[in-house]
């Protein structure tokens, strides 16, 4: 399983480059119909962000809360904008980037999605990290998934059947499970409230996400990464706190380019194949492995509640992962422009000299259509039933 997370994230990043390798070199459209990119991708995105809390939550006691997002935020969005520098440079082709830039009209959506998800949601994490173990704040972390789901099928309208509805519930009371597992504390649970309101947030970030996840996921990530990093870094400092010492600062920035960086590259991967709810039922996996983490690095011993928990989880993921809709439905006429193949869905001309190479981006038109096969609720599948 993890040789296939690690050659699917390979794939999905560093193709992103432009590897100059022709689609049908790779044979890999059976493979990607049954199992595509956006379930390993998604995955990933958990598993870095999972581990990404408990790591936080050892520097929580040395770092305020506010400038600790700040720099979590900072280390992604200063590490990914190296790497775009990098990629610009080693670029062979510019007509042929193979990743769509963002465009003016994607700047309304992709300012919401910071403002919550890079701002508000990292400090109430924080804040709910002072008071709150750090098995506990991985756990809670399920809500996120929730409300993204409840978002996408109410407010968006994506598909939702009852095999990816019993999926997300198996793996919620898996998170449900584990919560109950642990000693309740008494009083009011400031910062599991706090928690939550950064699921809330975090839920809002993910459905305005989608909307713009056409677009070059490194520098969506970058973006968000920078400008949270700015925003929170300054308003802590405002409220007169203290830079810490280097190894902190770096030891933040690490954390940050995995746990929120790459995972939020991966997530919007994920995104842009699979839709928002589901996407947000792999990521639900997250708090397992950030409490799985915590047992570790806090000599926990885990309950036999744990282990139950964990197998919930994975049979969400299962009825996620063998999911089959398939029916007939009709593509309306549709113009614009995302890293694409010339498969079925991507029949056009260029206005350029184009050198075969795929995948690409460029703007595109696609025809009305109508046709059957097995999809997800992808950027060319939002149709309704």
């Amino acid at each position: 399983m993890i040789m296939i997370l690690v050659k699917i994230t390979s794939y999905a990043f560093v193709s992103s480059d432009n590897l100059q390798k022709p689609w049908k070199e790779l044979k890999l459209s059976k493979w990607r119909t049954k199992f595509p990119i956006g379930i390993g991708t998604g995955l990933l995105a958990a598993i870095l962000f999972g581990l990404s809390t408990p790591l936080a939550k050892l520097l929580v006691a040395d770092i305020q809360p506010v400038l600790l997002a700040g720099l979590l935020y900072a280390g992604s969005g200063i590490g990914l904008s190296l790497w775009l520098i990098v990629r610009r440079l080693f670029r062979q082709s510019v007509k042929n980037n193979n990743e769509a830039s963002l465009r003016r009209s994607d700047i309304p959506w992709l300012s919401a999605a910071v403002f919550f998800g890079g701002v508000l949601g990292p400090v109430l994490l924080m804040i709910g990290l002072v008071s709150t173990p750090a098995s506990t704040a991985s756990l809670m972390l399920n809500l996120e998934g929730v409300l993204t789901a409840v978002l996408a099928w109410v407010a968006f309208k994506e598909n939702v059947d009852r095999r990816v509805f019993l999926g997300m519930v198996a793996i919620v009371a898996g998170g449900v499970l584990l919560s109950w597992s642990r000693d309740a504390q008494i009083g009011i649970p400031w910062g599991a409230l706090a928690i939550a309101g950064a699921c809330a947030c975090w839920a809002i970030d993910n459905n305005f996400t989608r909307v713009v996840s056409g677009g070059d996921p490194v520098q969506i990530a970058a973006i968000k990464g920078g400008v949270a990093g700015i925003i929170n870094i300054g308003i802590a400092l405002v409220l007169g706190n203290r830079l810490p010492d280097i190894s902190h600062i770096a030891a933040a920035g690490i954390i940050g380019l995995c746990g929120y960086g790459i995972s939020l590259v991966m997530f919007v991967l994920a995104l842009r194949h699979l839709g928002t709810a589901r996407t947000g039922a792999y990521f639900s996996t997250a708090p397992f492995v950030g409490a799985a983490l915590s047992l570790l690095l806090f000599n926990e011993t885990p309950e036999s509640g744990f282990w139950i928990a964990g197998g919930l989880m994975a049979l969400g993921v299962w009825l996620h992962v063998s999911e089959n809709h398939e029916h007939e439905h009709q593509h309306e006429a549709l113009a614009h422009e995302h890293r694409h193949v010339h498969d079925e869905h991507h029949q056009h001309v260029h206005d350029f000299d184009w050198d075969g190479v795929e995948p690409h981006s460029h703007s595109h038109e696609h025809e009305p259509l109508l046709h059957s096969h097995a999809h997800f609720p992808d950027m060319h599948h939002r149709h309704g039933h």
